[in-house]
């Protein structure tokens, strides 16, 4: 007996498999507003994202509304809630962010309670949850579809 391993018809469906930013939603073309960026992020991913929309990360001070937002969040870094609230005004409406938070057992490791209740304050709903490297997770996070961006 044979057994076949189901292939893929297109090269897309390969590289979602292979590339952490293409699975995680990201478009060619698309604006990334990266935020709270320091010597701890994992540069493979920033590299992938960069790739897949075909241009770098912008940082904090862009002053136009992006199509997405890369939060870098560690415990120690605030109210997430607030950091959350900040995040949607730089994004278009039905934009995405997202969070990214130490895996468990790192310093600045966030419950994931801590996120779910967060992310509800500030209006937000988790769409997907992911392993995005050795040392973050991700959680996806989507702006109401009739949210407006205040830039």
């Amino acid at each position: 007996m044979i057994r076949r391993q189901p292939v893929s018809a297109t090269a897309d469906h390969a590289e979602e498999r292979t590339n952490p930013a293409a699975r995680l939603g990201f478009q060619p073309e698309q604006v990334v507003q990266e935020i709270g960026y320091d010597d701890d992020v994992d540069q493979e991913l920033r590299e992938a994202i960069e790739e897949v929309v075909g241009s770098e990360l912008v940082d904090e001070d862009y002053d136009d509304v992006a199509d997405a937002v890369v939060l870098w969040f560690r415990d120690e870094d605030g109210d997430l809630t607030d950091v959350l609230v900040d995040a949607i005004t730089y994004i278009e409406e039905g934009g995405s962010i997202l969070l990214l938070t130490p895996k468990t057992g790192r310093d600045g490791y966030v419950e994931p309670s801590d996120i779910s209740e967060a992310a509800t304050t500030a209006g937000l709903s988790a769409t997907k949850s992911v392993s995005v490297g050795k040392d973050w997770s991700g959680s996806r996070l989507a702006t109401p579809k009739g949210a407006k961006s205040k830039r």
